[in-house]
């Protein structure tokens, strides 16, 4: 093909003592397929195909940090040591394979227990839950419903959200017995965190309520005490809805604000994306189309000096490229377009630069049939 392009996409990047071998990162994605929080073979295929198709770094789906704080009752646990095996094959995989394996770890506060979304993401019933042999509830900074069908929540006291403090710090510990090599913090979409942030949710008159000071201090918090105990070669990453998509709720200018804080205490990147407050801002108030967060991580990046990971309808390696490129994020994530292709990178790869890829069974499969190619058409037109 001649000489060999350039792509910043396809340049490594170094976060602490990690290095990615690309800029492209496969975003948390519920699976809805664990046993009691345990991963099972699905997850080492799923993960594992996109691993192979060349990502930089492959996240899990929302991982919980506690029995009760799933998104989906089938979804993937933390709460427990005995959730340590599964976790590790999944990152074990990855290192023998030449990537890197993240963790999203979450609680889903008002916002616990829903169907899985291709039976439309609703918030499951008290019965429906009780009949998994799961007990639960729904918590949040104040006693306010993300929506009539999800019920009003208990409101966390000072004792209890110490508790889920902790929790984070538990499952950060598990993370790195497991091999993890990054944390996400899920502070988006309307779970926990997200709700402390929302002046619409959060309507506490104590040290957790109130002022953006105050409303930020779980986020900050559970930032704070999981760098303590998350091994400083390991890079942590947070996941905002830099928009929550409610009118008078959470915006831009708060988390230019938050992500300053989230740096200072030791989180190495911002996830920027959007929404989800409530059902009725399951989706921001920003107009969708291809790339419609970019402007999130750009302005982030630029006024933090913090760098940024984008999300949200990257399809194109044309696109991703000039994301990174320009400056907009260190790191873009993809999500449909791996569903669609797990090889995605390598096939952007090729792309982009012209080379054939990852030293991988599929990239050495593609360049045999590559050779084969002359024969195969020839074959094919003899039987014409």
């Amino acid at each position: 093909m001649g000489e060999t392009a350039t792509a910043t996409l396809f340049t490594p990047l170094t976060l602490r003592g990690r290095t990615l071998r690309n800029r492209v990162v496969i975003s948390p994605m519920c699976q809805h397929a664990g046993r009691n929080g345990h991963a099972t073979d699905w997850h080492l295929v799923h993960y594992g195909k996109f691993v192979l198709g060349g990502a930089g770094l492959v996240f899990t789906e929302s991982t919980a940090i506690a029995s009760d704080s799933r998104v989906g009752i089938d979804d993937l646990g933390i709460w427990s040591d005995d959730h340590i095996p599964g976790l590790k094959r999944l990152a074990d995989f990855a290192h023998a394979n030449g990537g890197l394996m993240g963790v999203q770890i979450a609680h889903s506060g008002r916002k616990a227990f829903s169907q899985p979304l291709w039976h439309g993401g609703q918030a499951l019933s008290a019965a429906e839950i009780e009949a998994a042999g799961i007990a639960w509830r729904r918590v949040g900074p104040s006693a306010i419903a993300a929506g009539p069908e999800w019920g009003v929540p208990q409101a966390l006291s000072a004792d209890e959200i110490a508790e889920i403090v902790a929790q984070h710090v538990d499952a950060a510990r598990r993370a790195d017995a497991a091999d993890m090599d990054a944390i996400e913090l899920h502070y988006g979409h309307g779970y926990l965190v997200a709700s402390f942030l929302s002046p619409i949710a959060n309507q506490r008159q104590d040290a957790y309520g109130g002022t953006l000071e105050n409303r930020m201090r779980l986020a900050v918090e559970i930032a704070a005490a999981v760098r303590a105990v998350w091994p400083a070669d390991k890079p942590l990453f947070a996941r905002l809805s830099c928009v929550d998509g409610a009118e008078g709720g959470w915006g831009m200018d708060d988390t230019v604000v938050l992500a300053a804080r989230l740096k200072a205490v030791g989180v190495d990147v911002i996830d920027c994306s959007s929404g989800g407050l409530s059902e009725e801002t399951r989706r921001s108030n920003v107009p969708r189309g291809f790339g419609f967060q970019v402007p999130f991580a750009a302005r982030v990046r630029a006024e933090v000096g913090v760098p940024t990971q984008a999300v949200g309808l990257i399809t194109s390696p044309a696109q991703a490229e000039e994301i990174v490129a320009r400056g907009q994020a260190d790191l873009v994530a993809i999500g449909r377009a791996a569903l669609q292709d797990p090889y995605w990178p390598a096939a952007a790869r090729r792309a982009l630069t012209g080379e054939a890829g990852y030293t991988l069974w599929p990239e050495r499969h593609a360049a045999w049939l590559d050779k084969r190619e002359p024969v195969l058409r020839r074959l094919i037109a003899e039987q014409e």
